[in-house]
């Protein structure tokens, strides 16, 4: 194997010190592929390699230094895992090479996964195309939750219903301008409860 360039692994550390400085969050390997004139592939090698080395930490995607691990004590690194449709189920664009990094103290216990909102079906909750869903982990969820749920093969962001007459679930879209229709969760699944929403103002 040909050996790494202990310079270029200063400079990764370097750089992701100050990327999370600036960004509340540790840099994917693309950026920093992109910041450093290097490929992904060869930014996740130097990486693994600077891990077994002791300069960095670098488990299941997540980076640390000494230096983020200060500023990290009270945070919690969350992925980024796709998009969801605000609409119809569709299959979710999974990419978990991205990750945020937020207070514990925002979040409270549990498992967290963050979702990107697509499309304009729950605008009325609250949630637009392109915001971030915060959503916890789990298999349950009550009526009035809105849930990450799997329904026929594909993932959708909607708000949980009950149907007395039907004893059913349902997923109920809130956009009051456009026409959409409940989807019926008889063989659904839930993935998780939302729990914050990011946007840009």
């Amino acid at each position: 194997m040909r050996s790494k360039s202990k310079e270029l692994m200063v400079k990764i550390r370097d750089f992701a010190e100050k990327f999370t400085l600036e960004n509340s969050r540790t840099p994917s390997t693309a950026e920093i592929g992109v910041a450093l004139g290097i490929s992904k592939t060869t930014a996740f090698k130097y990486l693994k390699e600077m891990h077994q080395l002791g300069m960095v930490t670098y488990e299941g995607g997540v980076l640390h230094t000494r230096v983020t691990n200060k500023m990290n004590c009270q945070n919690v690194n969350i992925p980024i895992a796709g998009m969801i449709p605000c609409g119809p189920p569709e299959e979710q664009i999974e990419n978990t090479d991205e990750y945020l990094s937020l207070p514990k103290s925002l979040l409270g216990e549990g498992e967290f996964f963050i979702l990107r909102a697509s499309g304009d079906s729950m605008i009325d909750a609250g949630i637009d195309s392109g915001d971030l869903v915060i959503v916890r982990r789990q298999i349950e969820a009550e009526p009035g939750d809105i849930v990450a749920a799997l329904v026929d093969g594909g993932s959708t962001l909607k708000r949980l219903s009950f149907n007395e007459t039907s004893r059913c679930y349902l997923l109920l879209p809130e956009n009051h301008e456009k026409n959409y229709s409940p989807i019926e969760g008889r063989d659904g699944s839930i993935q998780g409860v939302a729990v914050k929403v990011l946007k840009n103002l």
